[in-house]
């Protein structure tokens, strides 16, 4: 007769199965889980919202930028910001964009459904670091779609002494053009310009008048305005200009034979009677400097010297005597650059 096989191997065996496979399951699912988040966080999530965004910058695609959503912004939304409702948008295009590189998302935090992504970047050759607030803007199916819960939009309040252009990285600007005020906008008053973050802003000035070194803005927190605030210096061109009409002004002041040259800046009085016309030279034109004056230009007092050629005849005696005297002078100016873009120059005399 045959005896029955133990069983209790055979149990064992199979439990051992299960059990391993219960372990391959738990991984698999965690795997697959894992899997999915990262797969979230990569192309699905608030990060990686911004970071398209960001992304669009890089690749100068200004336009499309501003169409994500959350980007554009209303009015009420600047004034309420402390930014001028009448800011100009002319620098949200691609020409004024600089390069964007090296994107990382480095936090995300969620408070009251809205999470705030901090991201790492080089801007131009500046690293910085933005954060932007984010919330769910409903679904496409079975994924998220987000906007910016507060615009990444920002601004600069442009001031600049000396010239109506500029260029921002090496976008040139009239601010005539760009100014709410238009033709009328005083030259001393604060262009608002809206700007992308994070962004870097060169501003530079180089016409035939004025020049400026750069000055670099790094644009990186959503809905501030910064100030910035630029004095030109005059070119060498300018410069040859200026000591050229002042020289051609008082060449011309030496045409008058009278003993004060109307509107000229130097003369000669006398006691008696001049026998004849004198006649005037110019003996040491001034060495003309220009410094900036607000948004215009001024001319420092300079030296020069006139000479007079000219007979006097003594009331008291009737004798007649040749003067020849030199007679020095001090000259200054003003400069209002007009709206053509020419200089008005109006030369004056100095006072001791």
């Amino acid at each position: 007769m045959d005896q029955p096989q133990p069983t209790t191997p055979r149990r064992r065996r199979l439990w051992v199965d299960l059990t391993t496979l219960a372990v391959v399951g738990v991984l698999l699912v965690g795997a697959i889980a894992a899997g999915g988040a990262a797969l979230y966080k990569e192309y699905y999530g608030p990060g990686a919202f911004v970071t398209r965004y960001l992304e669009l910058l890089a690749s100068g695609r200004a336009a499309d930028a501003l169409q994500v959503p959350g980007v554009a912004i209303d009015r009420a939304t600047l004034e309420d910001a402390g930014i001028e409702e009448t800011a100009s948008e002319a620098l949200l295009r691609q020409a004024a964009l600089a390069p964007l590189t090296d994107v990382d998302v480095v936090n995300e935090a969620t408070v009251d459904g809205v999470t705030s992504v901090t991201v790492s970047y080089v801007a131009g050759s500046h690293p910085g670091k933005s954060t932007f607030d984010v919330e769910q803007d409903g679904w496409e199916g079975v994924t998220p779609n987000w906007r910016f819960a507060r615009t990444p939009l920002a601004a600069v309040s442009l001031t600049v002494l000396g010239s109506d252009r500029f260029a921002v990285n090496g976008f040139e600007i009239d601010r005539r053009q760009v100014s709410s005020a238009g033709m009328e906008a005083a030259p001393l008053d604060a262009l608002p310009m809206l700007v992308f973050t994070p962004g870097l802003y060169s501003i530079t000035v180089d016409t035939a008048i004025s020049s400026s070194p750069g000055v670099s803005i790094l644009a990186d927190s959503p809905l501030t305005q910064t100030p910035v605030d630029i004095q030109t210096q005059p070119t060498e061109e300018f410069l040859s200009v200026v000591q050229t009409r002042v020289e051609e002004f008082l060449t011309e002041c030496t045409t008058q034979q009278v003993l004060q040259p109307t509107a000229c800046p130097f003369g000669l009085e006398v006691q008696n009677r001049i026998e004849d016309l004198p006649t005037w030279t110019i003996s040491q034109q001034p060495t003309v400097t220009v410094e900036p004056n607000g948004a215009a230009w001024e001319i420092p007092a300079a030296e020069a010297v006139a000479h007079i050629e000219v007979d006097i005849r003594s009331l008291f005696d009737g004798s007649i005597e040749h003067v020849s005297e030199d007679v020095p002078f001090r000259v200054n100016g003003t400069i209002d650059i007009l709206a053509d873009g020419s200089a008005s120059i109006r030369v004056g005399s100095a006072g001791e």
